[in-house]
């Protein structure tokens, strides 16, 4: 089928375990355009072709221009998400702390953990050591997080989509935020945190507090701006610095990354984690937007919410630092 003659109702939204675009993406394949100019676009793009909507650019379109047939107003709700999903993606931490995501259709789940014991040296007829993964006792209820951008279609169908499009990525960034401190909050609880030497950082305290991981490879340290403007303030972290201006990304000379994590600014902590074991992410059905609302041209607002969990997997993956004594 051609993805001119596609049919687009709005019960594409609705059919369980499938989004939208992989929803359209069944009736439109991919493959079909390989080698075809359309390649590298996906079934959602394809649409805004055959529509002609700009999304972005010098000729970009008014975002009346979803809503000039029945059909082409049907992708409205998808782009409303995917640029709220973009402001999330590009305000989280939980792609650089999740060890392993999870995509549930519930708004429960069990978390499970790690645990160690024995030496893995063992004489003969001795007990062999054991790792073993137990189960949480009880559910846990995922968190929801929900914000709605309030705007009547009258004000909203004369703007440039590009620039609708900033003010739905600050609502993707807001629930970002508050997913960061969840995450936070989480990998912090029950982890007795260390301090520094003096009363201030030092690169010393750092090497110190990487080194104190013995049973996991700390590769991510999460702080909080202030914390990590005294960090880079340090005489031994003026060529990262460099790296930080080119590639938004602070690397400590022993190869640990820095992250920026606003939530952290009232308790002056740095958390030091083993990316690959410390923690779970877990949603349901990613950012949901109101299909229905959104879809009637007198709408007044966008409303959007995200169901996130996180576990942590394995405690000696996770440290914790004090920076004010």
């Amino acid at each position: 089928m051609n993805f001119e003659n596609i049919r687009l109702e709005k019960e594409l939204y609705g059919i369980t375990g499938k989004s939208f675009t992989k929803a359209l993406t069944e009736l439109d394949p991919d493959e079909n355009y390989v080698g075809t100019p359309l390649e590298g676009l996906d079934a959602f793009e394809r649409q805004l072709k055959r529509f002609d909507i700009k999304v972005s650019g010098a000729d970009c379109d008014l975002v009346e221009k979803f809503f000039a047939t029945t059909e082409s107003s049907v992708l409205f709700p998808e782009y409303v998400s995917r640029q709220i999903k973009q402001g999330l993606d590009e305000n989280s931490i939980l792609p650089e702390i999740a060890a392993a995501v999870s995509y549930i259709d519930s708004i429960d789940y069990r978390a499970f953990s790690i645990s160690e014991s024995g030496s893995d040296s063992v004489a003969e007829g001795g007990t062999i050591a054991s790792t073993t993964m137990t189960l949480a006792n009880s559910s846990t209820r995922l968190s929801k997080y929900a914000r709605r951008l309030i705007c009547t279609y009258e004000s909203l169908r004369k703007q440039r989509i590009e620039a609708f499009g900033v003010a739905l990525r600050t609502v993707g960034a807001h629930l970002s935020r508050s997913c960061n401190a969840l995450a936070t909050s989480v990998l912090e609880t029950n982890i007795t945190p260390t301090t520094i030497a003096g009363n201030s950082i030092t690169y010393a305290d750092l090497a110190t507090f990487w080194a104190s991981m013995t049973d996991a490879n700390m590769d991510i340290m999460l702080c909080s701006p202030s914390v990590m403007a005294n960090i880079l303030a340090l005489t031994e972290m003026k060529g990262t610095v460099a790296d930080l201006m080119k590639s938004g990304r602070a690397v400590t000379p022993f190869g640990v990354t820095l992250i920026k994590c606003p939530s952290l600014t009232s308790s002056g902590d740095i958390i030091g984690i083993d990316s690959t074991k410390a923690a779970e992410v877990v949603f349901d059905n990613g950012v949901i937007v109101d299909v229905d609302k959104i879809l009637t041209n007198q709408n007044k607002e966008v409303a959007c919410s995200v169901h996130i969990g996180i576990a942590k997997v394995y405690d000696k993956a996770i440290k914790v630092l004090k920076t004010v004594r």
